[in-house]
């Protein structure tokens, strides 16, 4: 049995490899592989070229192969030139004059009542809206100066301070009276002029009066003073021109 076996697995075996070198033929043409290797080649038409041949055809074939593509760019569809897009036309620089400096802050005054009435019908005219502001303050109409020593506080205090003149030999004093803030004060002399109470006081000093002073007399009065803010020059010389119609005022600059 195991002789049976032997000699079949060796049949079997050269049968395979006789199949597998094409000693059977093959379905297409029955041939054995050493004969389709042959037809494969061509042996009978292969040629041996040199060294020198070969890199001819080489560069014979490379220019072949670079005409058929110069022949393909030509023969493309060519695709139009971007067009360059026009340049705008230069537009005429604006004429425009540079816009005129502004000026922060300037002020006019002193007005009274009557003039103050007037100057703003003036500026009507100008339109200034919330540009313009006026400042009312207390003015002291000076029609004379007072030299004297201020107010004691009371009856007594002033008597004392009359003793004391007296000490020093000064006479010629009085106690104000009425309601008023100089109440309890001691006049030493009422003068139409400055220089006038300024001398006064030099010689109330030599006698060694140490607390008098002068005292600007009259009556208080409203006066205005008009600002003007974010104006051009050519704005602030029509509301100098305006005040100027009315009287002389001073022109200053402000915050």
């Amino acid at each position: 049995m195991l002789r049976f076996a032997f000699w079949t697995l060796l049949v079997l075996n050269g049968a395979a490899f006789a199949y597998g070198q094409g000693y059977f033929g093959t379905s297409s043409g029955g041939e054995h592989e050493p004969e389709r290797l042959k037809r494969q080649f061509n042996t009978a038409k292969m040629t041996m070229l040199t060294n020198a041949q070969a890199d001819a055809m080489a560069r014979q074939a490379a220019a072949s192969a670079s005409g058929a593509s110069a022949t393909a760019a030509a023969s493309a569809p060519t695709a139009p030139a971007p067009v360059a897009a026009a340049a705008p036309a230069a537009a005429p620089a604006a004429a425009a004059d540079p816009a005129a400096p502004i000026i922060a802050c300037t002020e006019i005054g002193t007005f009274d009542v009557s003039e103050a009435r007037r100057f703003d019908t003036r500026l009507a005219t100008l339109d200034l809206g919330d540009k313009q502001s006026r400042q009312a303050q207390q003015e002291q109409d000076v029609s004379s100066f007072l030299v004297n020593i201020p107010p004691q506080g009371s009856k007594e205090a002033a008597d004392h301070k009359a003793e004391e003149l007296r000490n020093l030999g000064v006479t010629d004093f009085y106690i104000l009276q009425g309601d008023s803030p100089m109440r309890y004060a001691l006049s030493l002399g009422v003068f139409k002029t400055e220089s006038g109470a300024q001398a006064r006081l030099a010689q109330l000093t030599k006698q060694g009066v140490r607390t008098a002073r002068i005292t600007p007399r009259g009556p208080q009065t409203t006066v205005y003073n008009y600002r003007f803010r974010g104006i051009t020059e050519a704005v602030r010389t029509k509301i100098v021109a305006l005040a100027g119609a009315i009287g002389t005022f001073e022109t200053r600059s402000c915050r």
